[in-house]
């Protein structure tokens, strides 16, 4: 049954393949202006449309992809009598079209279940779409075959209170009471995936590229602090790859706004990158985590995506691996030779690990996001260095400029590189892009044509020496002033000598004014002697929240007397968009004994407020993630933990069912779970029901 099974969802998915293949030679579908509305109550979306096509070809039926949507006023050049049907995946058209320019509209209702998400912000709502792949079709009637290329136009009509972004121009906005519409424009035509909408409380800031193109950085009014740290560098970032490229930015303008709970760190819209609200972030905050690489693979994706569009899964890696490539070439504009080979290095330690299991090649529409991503920029940085830099520019830009808002395959590119080289592309294409694993030796004599990394892997010879015979390299690369990898490989490596063995060697690397060379010595001093012990607490104040929370947690198990002093020293700590440190004062004042015992239940209530819906699912599973450590019997977290298994963040829903399955092993808590079933709201109790059900 299985088989036959598969065959059928085989079949029907060759079939749906042939006909958006023949649909490309018969219809050319050319502009579309759909004018939006929502009721947010009932998450839907409302859509008068117009399509402008043209038919070449005159088939039997045309299919426009739509997903669980209701059609009426249906017509085709100004008919009502248009043969159409619509089925749960598309409305189709049999009649009233004719051959040469024809003119389409309809009104849609739809209430997706993905793609167009509705969030709590506060008080105030959140609405954008990600329609990565295929999937625009569930808000939008569209075409999920990326080879369909079509100008959007869309009209949003929301609370004139909230800023509404789309892509292209904005070209007028008018108000009619509390209602505003906002209309967007595009002039070039794109992929569907690439349609997007974000909706929101937003402030703007805004700047001009070198080459006049206006740029626009969005963030919430409580962020406005924030605006310099998140969004540094994106001038520099965009002027660079407008000269590295070649090709000047396409699209006109160029936005960016965060967003919250959205499922991956960004997406590369045309005009328009949403991004995860994660990466907002003050100046502590940037010294830890930053929107920079985010920042510029969405960036890279305008050229490497959105003006050309890889014709198939097959060839992802022309989007991905260029996206993931060119970042890492802002970050070497940036930060220099040093940081881009280390980023490299980083990424090939990656892809050697998994290379035993991840066999799948670049070149299939099954590789995992690793291949397409890291293998495909490694594959690039191989070719770019075989090519010559100048050489490799050069076929990029015409790459570009000939297939510009057209669908391109590996070929055509290898093709434009064997124009301007004589590099051996076939031996290339069989190696990086066509067999599994990852060529270390190719990748490892390329990064030992830099000093650093020379450096670097010559240290990471000497930690199976004694450490009498490498303190003395140890105190002259601390001393230096080498990149901070091989300063944090130097502390690393003395993770397990007696502290009294390398006391000066600690207090020389405390010395540095490197986030990571300090954080490496928090990390792996856990054992404090009584005359290090000011100096530890020195932590407390670095500017990184990661080596906060490192020193807050070592110092409390350490020093269970002192704990009040810790927490005292730490009590207005926020920390990142998750509350990183926050969430755990609150959960090591509950459990500190005798710290303000009558407080407690504030400290228990308000981190138990922020497992709960109204957060963001990072805030909320970091809460959960303390509250299950604490392991107090409580309702109200078990609730929460079930309501986590409904969140349209797939990472947060598994989080929720594997810590359920954890409980249910352990003797009561069944009983407990079952006895929750009767207060739920029946989306929960089915859910959880699943759970309980489960063998």
């Amino acid at each position: 049954m299985k088989a036959c099974l598969q065959a059928l969802i085989l079949l029907f998915a060759t079939v749906s393949f042939a006909q958006q293949s023949q649909q490309l030679k018969d219809v050319d579908f050319k502009t579309v202006h759909a004018i939006l509305s929502f009721d947010v109550a009932k998450k839907q979306v409302m859509g008068t449309v117009t399509y402008d096509f043209e038919v070449l070809n005159k088939p039997d039926t045309i299919y426009i992809d739509a997903h669980n949507m209701q059609f009426n006023d249906v017509m085709v050049n100004g008919k009502k009598k248009t043969g159409w049907a619509a089925s749960g995946k598309a409305l189709k058209l049999f009649k009233g079209f004719k051959k040469g320019e024809n003119k389409l509209t309809f009104n849609y209702v739809a209430n997706p279940k993905q793609t167009l998400y509705y969030v709590q912000d506060g008080e105030n709502n959140q609405l954008w779409t990600q329609g990565q792949g295929k999937y625009t079709s569930h808000w939008l009637p569209s075409f999920d075959d990326v080879n369909e290329k079509v100008i959007f136009n869309l009209s949003v009509i929301f609370d004139k209170d909230y800023e509404v972004l789309a892509n292209g121009i904005l070209k007028d906005k008018s108000v009619n009471g509390a209602l505003q519409q906002w209309n967007y424009q595009m002039q070039k035509p794109m992929s569907s995936y690439l349609a997007m909408l974000a909706i929101g409380k937003y402030t703007k800031q805004t700047e001009t590229t070198a080459s006049g193109t206006p740029l626009e950085f969005y963030i919430r009014p409580e962020d406005n602090d924030k605006f310099e740290p998140t969004y540094r560098y994106s001038k520099r970032i965009f002027d660079f790859f407008e000269r590295e490229i070649g090709v000047k930015y396409p699209w006109g303008i160029y936005r960016q706004v965060p967003v919250l709970d959205f499922l991956y760190a960004g997406m590369e819209n045309t005009t328009s990158t949403i991004f995860s609200q994660d990466f907002v972030v003050d100046s502590t905050g940037f010294n830890d985590r930053t929107y920079i690489n985010v920042n510029a693979h969405e960036l890279a994706h305008q050229w490497f995506g959105d003006l050309i569009t890889a014709q198939s899964g097959i060839h992802h890696w022309l989007q991905e691996g260029f996206a993931t490539y060119y970042a890492l070439l802002a970050e070497q504009e940036l930060f220099g030779e040093d940081h881009f080979n280390y980023e490299l290095y980083q990424i090939a330690e990656r892809l050697q690990q998994v290379a035993k299991t991840d066999t799948i090649p670049v070149m299939n529409e099954k590789a995992s996001s690793l291949s397409f991503y890291q293998k495909g920029a490694w594959a690039l940085h191989t070719l770019r260095e075989g090519v010559g830099h100048e050489a490799f520019k050069a076929a990029v830009k015409n790459y570009l400029e000939k297939y510009s808002f057209k669908n391109v395959n590996t070929d055509e590119f290898l093709a434009e590189i064997n124009k301007v080289s004589a590099y051996d592309t076939a031996s290339f294409k069989k190696r990086w892009l066509e067999t599994g694993g990852f060529e270390v030796d190719e990748a490892l004599a390329l990064l030992n044509k830099n000093k650093f990394m020379q450096q670097y892997f010559l240290l990471g010879q000497q930690q199976e020496k004694p450490f009498t015979d490498v303190k003395d390299t140890y105190r002259d690369i601390l001393a230096s002033d080498a990149f901070y990898p091989i300063k944090e490989e130097v502390i690393f490596q003395m993770a397990k000598v007696p502290f009294a063995q390398k006391a000066d060697l600690i207090r020389l690397a405390m010395k540095s004014n490197e986030t990571k060379v300090r954080q490496a010595v928090a990390r792996t001093v856990t054992t404090i002697p009584p005359d290090f012990y000011e100096e530890y607490k020195t932590f407390l104040k670095d500017y990184s929240y990661v080596t906060r929370e490192v020193a807050l947690n070592i110092l409390c198990s350490r020093f269970p007397d002192k704990m009040a002093d810790f927490l005292n020293a730490s009590h207005t700590w926020e920390g990142f968009n998750d509350k990183n440190l926050r969430i755990l004062w609150l959960s090591q004042a509950y459990m500190a004994k005798g710290y303000h015992e009558e407080d407690k239940p504030e400290f228990y209530a308000e981190l138990q407020g922020y497992a709960s819906p109204r957060y963001e699912s990072s805030i909320r599973q970091n809460a959960l993630a303390n509250l299950l450590y604490i392991g107090k019997p409580d309702p109200i977290v078990w609730e929460n933990l079930v309501n986590s298994t409904l969140h349209h963040k797939w990472q947060f829903v598994k989080y929720g069912k594997d810590n359920i399955r954890k409980l249910l092993k352990k003797q009561g808590y069944r009983e407990h779970f079952q006895n929750l079933l009767p207060v739920l709201k029946a989306p929960e109790r089915n859910k959880l029901q699943q759970l309980l059900d489960e063998k």
